[in-house]
């Protein structure tokens, strides 16, 4: 197992760099992966899932955000929450924070350490 923390990070999001920042502070060697200018493809949003231990795509979704309810989000399938986020993945919740096999979602950040004890 790498000793690395990769995480999909948004600069312009507060909880995003309050993660990063969390990271820094502990020396942890982390690789920052801005996932609004490289987005994820829908086999990494489905491994990414897998990490998150989540039942449906929709947890690891913004789904207050207007462009959620924009396309009808509400009640889709989980192909099309996939398939939505690679094609915005703004709709991402961040920050998400990845160690080895496991992943969590940085709010709140005592997820991300969490992650990082197991």
């Amino acid at each position: 197992m790498t000793n690395t923390v990769i995480l999909y990070h948004n600069p312009n999001c507060s909880k995003s760099r309050a993660a990063l920042s969390l990271l820094q502070v502990r020396n942890v060697n982390t690789k920052v992966i801005p996932y609004l200018t490289e987005p994820l493809s829908e086999a990494q949003i489905r491994a990414l899932k897998q990490k998150l231990a989540i039942h449906s795509a929709r947890e690891m979704m913004r789904s207050k955000d207007d462009l959620y309810a924009q396309l009808n989000l509400v009640e889709a399938d989980e192909d099309t929450l996939i398939a939505a986020m690679a094609a915005h993945p703004i709709l991402i919740e961040r920050p998400i924070a990845v160690f080895g096999d496991h992943a969590a979602i940085g709010r709140p950040l005592t997820n991300i350490e969490a992650l990082l004890e197991q």
